[in-house]
């Protein structure tokens, strides 16, 4: 079993985790970031073709480098997982690609070993940056009941609409992605949505409303809705499950409406006898194929540490784990404040962890046990 060793090791290439990754490596700091991935980027590159940011260019750069494309457009997912490659080459991040960290344990004496197959590598400090919502799909039990003829998709999987049968499609999800999917889709097939309504954003991203109102949008987001006030210690909670949703951003109702989609405020609870979806009211659904914007779930079960909670949540404050000295976070959800979630809001969690890292280094405390 090869071995190496550094001083803080950054899981995940996302952008929470190369953020972090800038502030040490300006600073001379011995770091290294590790991901199971192929290419930089291919946490993006894996959604859907017509997937856009909410937010304005301007405001999506990480630190060290603005986005590079006009301040008030909204990059696709291509151009951001193209940014995250150019900005992990141009500041000279140290990253290892196809490295999957399957075990986490303390180290004897101190600091944490990562377990890569037959590799190991030690640490004085660890940063899982594995992503805001987590990478594995949600899927309800019920999904595995369905007639064998009924196509079905989880959003991680869809791409774009050729992939779907023919015939009428339901989108199971109202979420941001649920609305945003069904939309595209009713371009091509008759779609029907389940789920209930979340409500949407003030503003249509790109409209004049928008340019005026996203400076205090992202103010309040960052500075007033964090985890120093009650409100954004609620929100936090109500954010932190497993699939959370959100509400919609570039899609209204109507939008819906005026395409065709039929939404229907229902669960999906039960399966008919010949393998069809069964409404909460009992109404059977006649479908080629079913979609799922269920979401993804955390699974922090190879961190072999007693530091998470009864959800499965790590007790941490601003990524920082106290029961755990070298133990930290980036990229959670409310991991601060709302904007945590967000290109946005990633940067000032990402120089916060690395800041406390710093000053743990400097005051040599002891790792964990």
């Amino acid at each position: 079993m090869s071995a190496q060793h550094v001083e803080t090791l950054i899981i995940g290439a996302g952008q929470a985790g190369l953020a972090t990754a800038y502030h040490p490596k300006q600073l001379g700091r011995d770091c290294l970031v590790v991901d199971g991935i192929e290419r930089i980027g291919d946490n993006w590159r894996c959604h859907w073709d017509s997937l856009r940011l909410f937010t304005p260019a301007k405001y999506d750069g990480l630190p060290g480098m603005p986005f590079p494309s006009d301040p008030w457009s909204f990059p696709g997912k291509d151009e951001v997982a193209d940014y995250l490659e150019t900005y992990a080459v141009a500041l000279g991040l140290p990253v290892r690609l196809q490295a999957r960290v399957d075990r986490l344990p303390a180290r004897l004496g101190g600091g944490f070993t990562a377990v890569l197959g037959v590799e190991t590598i030690g640490c004085d400090n660890v940063v899982v940056a594995t992503g805001t919502r987590g990478r594995t799909p949600h899927l309800p039990e019920i999904a595995r009941e369905f007639d064998l003829s009924i196509r079905q998709l989880h959003s991680s999987e869809y791409k774009r609409p050729v992939q779907l049968a023919d015939g009428p499609t339901l989108v199971v999800g109202a979420s941001t992605s649920g609305c945003d999917i069904a939309y595209e889709l009713a371009a091509h097939v008759p779609v029907t949505l389940c789920g209930r309504d979340l409500g949407h954003e003030p503003t249509l991203p790109g409209s004049r409303a928008d340019r005026l109102l996203t400076p205090l949008l992202l103010l309040v987001a960052s500075h007033i809705l964090n985890r120093r006030n009650p409100r954004g210690r609620k929100l936090r909670f109500s954010l932190r499950g497993s699939h959370p949703a959100s509400p919609m951003v570039r899609i209204r109702r109507r939008h819906l409406a005026e395409r065709g989609v039929t939404w229907i405020e229902q669960r999906v609870t039960g399966v008919s006898d010949d393998g069809c979806p069964v409404l909460t009211d009992g109404r059977v659904l006649d479908v080629a194929t079913v979609l799922w914007c269920t979401g993804f779930e955390q699974h922090f079960e190879w961190i072999e540490l007693p530091v998470f909670d009864e959800q499965g949540w790590p007790r941490e404050y601003r990524g920082e784990v106290t029961e755990a000295p070298g133990l930290f976070f980036a990229g959670l959800h409310v991991q601060y404040s709302l904007a945590s979630q967000v290109l946005p809001g990633v940067g000032r969690d990402a120089a916060h962890v690395a800041g406390r890292i710093a000053a743990r280094t400097r005051t040599n405390q002891p790792a964990a046990a």
